[in-house]
């Protein structure tokens, strides 16, 4: 098993406070059937986008998907209306927690039901 997880934060340390299509940058791990590691930080190049954009847009969907070429799955405290877009692409997953350190090991304690989730294509659920 090898899945691309990204995970939306504006600092590095925390998960972002809004929307995950928001953040200003993706820490991207790449987790494995016995270990995870820190391959990359991805800038949101979408982040600035036009401001005229609403929540829900689908260029907004596409502009986030974009950024993200290549990952599995997509992790972050909220999603936006764009969920049902983004859950075409990849497995989208919702952490109570703050820390990106925290919800690292949220997934690796769940990764069976995140590889599962991933495995139904757009057949998932969040």
């Amino acid at each position: 098993m090898r899945l691309l997880v990204a995970f939306g934060t504006d600092d590095g340390v925390h998960l972002n406070d809004d929307h995950v299509g928001q953040a200003k940058e993706y820490m991207v791990y790449e987790f494995t059937d016995d270990s995870e590691s820190l391959v990359e930080t991805r800038q949101n190049s979408s982040f600035h986008g036009d401001e005229a954009m609403q929540h829900g847009d689908p260029e907004k969907a596409r502009a986030t998907s974009a950024v993200l070429s290549g990952i599995d799955v997509l992790v972050g405290r909220k999603f936006g209306p764009n969920i049902t877009r983004l859950l075409r692409k990849f497995a989208c997953v919702v952490v109570r927690t703050q820390q990106v350190d925290t919800a690292v090991k949220v997934i690796r304690t769940n990764i069976e039901a995140v590889a599962e989730q991933h495995a139904m294509g757009e057949d998932r659920k969040h």
